[in-house]
């Protein structure tokens, strides 16, 4: 399958970043999992404009693009991390309509009617929703065409 980062690009993203210990400590075969888990989220998404080519294997690059942008690279990168760090986007859908939850003494509300877009997205890091943003479709907004 492909996806849209490589390790050399993966080493170099997380060289410049804090925190990284989870795709540290990561195995290749669990890096090589979440790559492809985070690649298999991205193509899931609306993007605004068309693929550059019609036959290419991912969604990027659009447009007159050539080549992935490298902003999909770093949110591909964190979304694995995220991963890495043991996040589950199938855990973290279910909890979307958590309204309390109790642990000792500390509480946790979230409102239901305000759900994360994110994680509805299947996306589990803000960080990476951040980044893929400005490339994706307004999910509220319709098109309409004119049949003539």
């Amino acid at each position: 399958m492909a996806v849209y980062t490589t390790a050399a690009e993966e080493e170099a993203y997380f060289t410049t970043r804090l925190n990284t210990t989870p795709y540290d400590d990561a195995t290749t075969a669990d890096k090589l999992a979440a790559r492809t888990m985070a690649t298999k989220a991205f193509e899931q998404l609306n993007y605004v404009g068309e693929m550059a080519d019609e036959d290419q294997d991912l969604q990027f690059p659009r447009g007159d693009d050539t080549a992935i942008p490298q902003v999909i690279k770093d949110a591909c990168c964190e979304e694995m991390l995220n991963l890495l760090d043991g996040a589950d986007p199938q855990i973290e859908f279910e909890n979307l309509g958590l309204v309390s939850e109790r642990y000792a003494n500390i509480n946790a509300r979230h409102d239901p009617t305000s759900p994360s877009e994110h994680i509805a997205a299947g996306i589990t890091s803000v960080t990476a929703w951040r980044l893929l943003l400005p490339f994706l479709r307004d999910g509220r907004a319709i098109r309409v065409e004119r049949i003539s």
